[in-house]
Parts: C-alpha cells; sequence; structure tokens
C-alpha cells in the first residue's frame, strides 16, 4: 500500500461503523487504488449522486442484511457526497453516519488548492510524497505550477531553448501519458512565448496527444517531401489542422521516441516505391516500401507490446493504452496479405491471449471499481458517456451528437480513422477508450450506454434494447431538455438513409442526438472469414461514404460529435453447444446468462466455461462465459463474436471527431 493510499484509508479504522458519510468536494474516494483498498477493508463506496437511487440500492443491498444480523454485501458502507453540505442529505442518514472530510486542500497545504485541483487522480500520490518531502513554505498559483512541472512530469519550461529540448520532452510526455493538464500546458506556453519556440502551438501540443500525433504526422511527411518521397495522407489534407511545423527527427532523442511510435502503430508509415538512394537508414521505420515491411513492423510491434502488458498492479488508463496499441496492431495485421500475414500469426494469437489472461486477473480485483470513477475528464465505462455529454453541454457545447457504432472493437476503428484521415478534409480525432459493461451483450451494455444507468437499475428490460429511446430521452429530460429538443436513432448504415436523420437533427430544436450505426454489427453476425475477412467489408463499407458524408452532415449543423460503441467483437473457436432448451435467457456464443444459481450451475463440467459475477448486474441475472477465446458453438467452428471477457470485446473507442471546414 502506497503512502497516499494509507494517508486517505486512516481516516476509516475497521469495526467503528457500518454507515460512513464521507464528505468529498474533491472525489478523493473515487480513485481505482483508494476504491481497492476500502473494499479489501470490507468497505463499499456508494456516491450519492441520485437520492432515490441511493435509497434503494442501500435499503436493498446493506440496510435490509444488517438489520437482520448478517453482514450482507460488505461489512461497511461510505456515502460519498462530493461536497460538505450534510444538509443536503436525509436526517436519518446524517443520525446514522459516521462522519469524515476529505479535501485536498487540507492533504496539500503548502500548495495552491485552485491548481491541484485540477490534477488527475493519478498523480496524487506522486505529488503527495513530492508535498512533503520539497515543499517547505506555502507556494503561490505561479510556483504551484513550476513545483508540479519540476515533481512530476519532470520537466522545467525554463531550459527548454532548442527545439531538440522542447520535442524530446513533448514527445516523452505523450508517449506513455496523457499529456499535461491544460492549466499547466497553457503556463508553459506563457513561460516560451518570447523565445524561438514562440511560434509553435506550444499549449496543444503539450496538453492533445492526438494534436500532437497529427502534428508529428504531418511533419513526417513534409520532411520525407525533402527526400523525393511524398505521402498520399498529407497530399489529401486539403485543409490544415496544425500550422506546418519542422521537427528535428535527425536528432538521436528525437528520433528514438518517433521510432516506436512508428512500430506501435501511433503514427501511420509513409508508402514509397524506390526510395532514393539518399536517403538515411534511419527512416525506413516511417517507410512502407513494400508489404514485407509492414509485415515486419507488424512482428517488431508484437514484440514490443508483449514485453509491456499490464501487470495486477495496473490502472484503467494502463489498460485502455494497452487496448490501444494492440489495436493499432491488428489493424495492421488484418491489412496484410494471406502469404505475408501467415507467418505473423501465431504470435499475433499468443499476444491476444496472453493479454486477455491478464485482464482478466485483472478484473477480479479491480472490475468493480470502474462504475464509481469519475466521468468529468472522460467516461470510465459506457454508462458515463451521457453524464460526461452532459458535463460537455455545461461547459458550452450546445448541440452534441453521440455516434453509437454497434459492436465497433478498436481495431476495426482505427481502421476507418485511417480511411478518413486521407479522404476527409479537415478531419482529426481526439482518441480515447472506457471499458463496455459485462457481459459485452448488446442489450446490457448499450442500454447502460444509452441509459446512463447500471445494468441492475434496468433490469426490467435487460434482455431487449426496446427501452433505448425512453432511457436516453428520460437521462436528458432529468438534465434540463424538452422532449423535443432530444433525438434517438437507430438502424442507421447506408447512405440513403441519410436524408430521414438529416429531418431531425437539422430541426432548430434539437440539442442532443443518439444514433445507433449497426453496419459494423451486421458484419460482424454474418463473417465467414473471421475479423481479417471483416476488415475488407468495412473497407468496401468505408468506400460508399456513408461514415464520412455522416460526419459532414453533423459538423455542418453545428453537432460536437463524438463517437463510441457497446461492445467490441473478437475471433473466437466452439468449444461445443449448450444444448439447454430455455434454461438459459440469453443464449450468446460467447456468454449464456441464467436467473438462478442452480440453473447457472447446470453447464456440463465437459464444456470450458467459468462464473464472473460482476457487480452492478441484478442479482437473478447471473453470467457464464466461455473460456479464454472459446465460443458455444460446435467445437472447431470459427466465429466472431461477442459477449465475452477479453480485452478487444471489453474495451471500447471514446472518439471526439473534429471536422475543420474550410474558410470561406
Amino acid at each position: 500500500m502506497s503512502t497516499w493510499t494509507d494517508r486517505i484509508l486512516q481516516e476509516f479504522p475497521a469495526d467503528l461503523s457500518r454507515f460512513w458519510i464521507a464528505c468529498d468536494p474533491d472525489d478523493l474516494l473515487l480513485d481505482e487504488r483508494i476504491l481497492h483498498g476500502l473494499r479489501e477493508r470490507g468497505f463499499e463506496v456508494l456516491p450519492f449522486e441520485d437520492p432515490v437511487a441511493f435509497r434503494t440500492e442501500y435499503e436493498e443491498r446493506y440496510r435490509a442484511a444488517w438489520d437482520r444480523g448478517d453482514e450482507g454485501t460488505s461489512k461497511a458502507l461510505v456515502l460519498q457526497l462530493r461536497g460538505t453540505d450534510l444538509n443536503t442529505l436525509p436526517w436519518d442518514y446524517v443520525r446514522m453516519g459516521r462522519k469524515v472530510s476529505l479535501s485536498l486542500a487540507d492533504l496539500f497545504p503548502r500548495l495552491s488548492y485552485g491548481v491541484i485541483r485540477q490534477m488527475d487522480s493519478e498523480h496524487h500520490e506522486a505529488l503527495f510524497l513530492a508535498h512533503n518531502k520539497h515543499a517547505t513554505q506555502p507556494l503561490g498559483e505561479g510556483a504551484t505550477k513550476d513545483f508540479i512541472l519540476t515533481h512530476i512530469f519532470r520537466i522545467s519550461p525554463y531550459l527548454l531553448s532548442r527545439p531538440e529540448d522542447f520535442w524530446r520532452e513533448v514527445l516523452r510526455l505523450h508517449y506513455r501519458g496523457a499529456g499535461l493538464p491544460d492549466l499547466l500546458a497553457r503556463h508553459v506556453a506563457a513561460i516560451l512565448k518570447d523565445t524561438s519556440l514562440g511560434d509553435l502551438p506550444i499549449a496543444e501540443l503539450l496538453a492533445s496527444k492526438s494534436y500532437m500525433v497529427r502534428t508529428v504526422q504531418d511533419a513526417w511527411g513534409r520532411f520525407l517531401s525533402q527526400y523525393g518521397v511524398h505521402s498520399e495522407r498529407t497530399s489529401n489534407d486539403l485543409v490544415e489542422v496544425s500550422p506546418e511545423v519542422s521537427l528535428p527527427f535527425e536528432h538521436p532523442d528525437v528520433r528514438v521516441i518517433v521510432d516506436t511510435m512508428f512500430l506501435e502503430g501511433a503514427l501511420q508509415p509513409v508508402g514509397a516505391h524506390d526510395s532514393p538512394t539518399d536517403l538515411p537508414g534511419w527512416v525506413k521505420v516511417g517507410l512502407v516500401e513494400d508489404p514485407v515491411a509492414l509485415g515486419n513492423l507488424v512482428s517488431e510491434g508484437v514484440r514490443r507490446v508483449a514485453a509491456d502488458l499490464p501487470d495486477a498492479n495496473a490502472t484503467h488508463r494502463d489498460w485502455i493504452e494497452l487496448a490501444r496499441r494492440l489495436g493499432e496492431l491488428i489493424s495492421r495485421f488484418n491489412s496484410l496479405s494471406t502469404e505475408i500475414a501467415e507467418p505473423i500469426k501465431e504470435h499475433i494469437c499468443k499476444l491476444q491471449r496472453d493479454a486477455d489472461e491478464r485482464l482478466r486477473g485483472w478484473l477480479v480485483q479491480h472490475y468493480a471499481d470502474l462504475p464509481s470513477l469519475p466521468a468529468a475528464k472522460g467516461p470510465v465505462m459506457v454508462h458515463h458517456v451521457p453524464r460526461y455529454l452532459a458535463l460537455r453541454r455545461s461547459a458550452g457545447e450546445e448541440r452534441v451528437a453521440l455516434l453509437v457504432f454497434d459492436g465497433l472493437a478498436l481495431d476495426q476503428w482505427f481502421q476507418i480513422r485511417e480511411y478518413l484521415a486521407a479522404r476527409l478534409p479537415g478531419f482529426s480525432a481526439e482518441e480515447g477508450g472506457c471499458f463496455a459493461w459485462l457481459p459485452t451483450l448488446t442489450s446490457v451494455s448499450r442500454q447502460a450506454l444509452f441509459s446512463g444507468l447500471k445494468p441492475r437499475e434496468f433490469s426490467n428490460s435487460i434482455e431487449s434494447t426496446t427501452q433505448e429511446p425512453s432511457l436516453w430521452a428520460r437521462f436528458w429530460q432529468e438534465n434540463g431538455l424538452r422532449k423535443p429538443e432530444i433525438v434517438y436513432q437507430k438502424g442507421l448504415k447506408r447512405t440513403e438513409q441519410m436524408a430521414e436523420l438529416e429531418d431531425a437533427i437539422a430541426r432548430p430544436a434539437t440539442r442532443v442526438a443518439g444514433i445507433v450505426v449497426d453496419m459494423v454489427d451486421e458484419i460482424v453476425h454474418g463473417a465467414m472469414l473471421g475479423k481479417r475477412g471483416i476488415a475488407g467489408q468495412i473497407n468496401a463499407w468505408c468506400e460508399t461514404g456513408f461514415v464520412e458524408k455522416l460526419f459532414l452532415l453533423l459538423a455542418e449543423q453545428g453537432y460536437q460529435i463524438y463517437l463510441t460503441a457497446d461492445h467490441g467483437n473478437v475471433d473466437a473457436e466452439g468449444i461445443g453447444r449448450l444444448s439447454q432448451g430455455v434454461v438459459s435467457e440469453l443464449r450468446g456464443e460467447r456468454v449464456r446468462t441464467y436467473r438462478s444459481e442452480t440453473l447457472a450451475a447446470s453447464v456440463p463440467s465437459e464444456i470450458d466455461a467459468f462464473r464472473f459475477d460482476s457487480p452492478g448486474l441484478p442479482p437473478d441475472f447471473l453470467p457464464v462465459y466461455a473460456d479464454t477465446r472459446g465460443a458455444f458453438v460446435p467445437i472447431g467452428d470459427q466465429i466472431v463474436a461477442h459477449g465475452g471477457i477479453s480485452v478487444e470485446e471489453l474495451i471500447v473507442p471514446f472518439i471526439k471527431i473534429n471536422i475543420k471546414r474550410p474558410a470561406s
């Protein structure tokens, strides 16, 4: 246990009370390490967001058992109040609960509260140690920013006098992290504005990984053009997303990180034939001179990712980053010819199996923490998405469109992204990811996505999607919109359906649109040649122009566009059919669900399956999963499916789409 975690946990001695109230304005308890530490001590944390939902869960899952003298779901429950006003709570809670106050201002008394409250919780531990060791006197706002840059991010903006120094730090920051908080990025930009670096978009480069990658990708194309190599990608980008920027690619510190970004897929190599004889050898990692070269790139990427799989102490961010790297590799692999792919296939499959086994072990310890994590800086699970979009509307995004590409895995998003980057002027994407709900079935995870609820809270409709429109409307009505301002449309997949959508989203009253695009799911369910075959069908779909027309339509109507999925998909192999008649309520290829322990235990022992009772599901909704990459179909059959526990099924894209239009 870390010093930081111990400091928070010491506020909760065991056996003092069953019901606690934590006044926690900075969401300190909603950190996955803290949540895990409390759970190990027998405490559950439940944020007080909806009084009715809290009362229901408290009475049914905790108080009823305690009144009977049972331990119940846990030994103790912590009501997490995001504030300090106890008058907002029901009187019986205040009377019974043991009170605790937690605040960043109290834990970091020598640093500026206005600055540290904008730091992500992943930095709290390192900042706590640095504060206790190095902060010898109270620091103002500017000094606190410098303190954090020095001790947490290892950057001193006053020493970034040369381009190679600046770019080394920018690339290092983003290679394994998420960049600087906006507040710190603007601080660095203000310091450097009167230097030789002042013409660069410094704040954007430091804060946004997607912006940095676009800038480096464009700069790489211009760099190669000096040697007579022209990139189709940049030549079609008729609208500049980022200004023309030159990078010191030749510098060893810059070159080593750029090299790795090409190998792992963050940067896309440029196709070239008969490259010039004077081209330096190190440049070839960013070139594809023939198909074999791309195969070698995939092989090296597999080796690097396999050596860096998350362990049991990883955070959810580590897993989302791993899913991104794995998705880039799979996307590249699926683009290879059969001849080149075949020798690599077993290495890819082993990496997928190893990643899935690690993920399953991690989920046993940490999945229960994910639903409660804060969504202010991005959704951690799909049911956080509506709440995050509501925050974006409050921040000034007046019209918001949520595109749910049903069944879209991360590797398939990267395939679509590359198609759009080459053909849609002004296109860019701020890329992230989030966790679907287990089991990764449409009726479970997509309903959670549109409703903002945990599956336990829509138990009556958990086996179908018929309630999605009303659940989507109810969420937004509870967040201040009227029914005419809310649009929901599903079944979108072809260009000829665009007129009906346009009629709905073009109405002046419309403020939010939830749109289900289900072509990928349709392709998956009809797949005969595995995910490599699906990649070809997705390419053909993209060639129809549907996706780019959809994005342009929404952008022209003034919508901020967010794209996600309810679940992904995975190549699976049959382990045997389950012939149980109507015993199973939902019969997916990767998971079966049952309404009682007796029925769940009826799965024959010779079938390679396992139980994982994830929290947040109704108590009478019990999933049984096919092991590893198995499926409940005839032994040896090869299919593409979803519903189970794998990186490709569980971690889905969450993307903000940007379309920069030409100046009129």
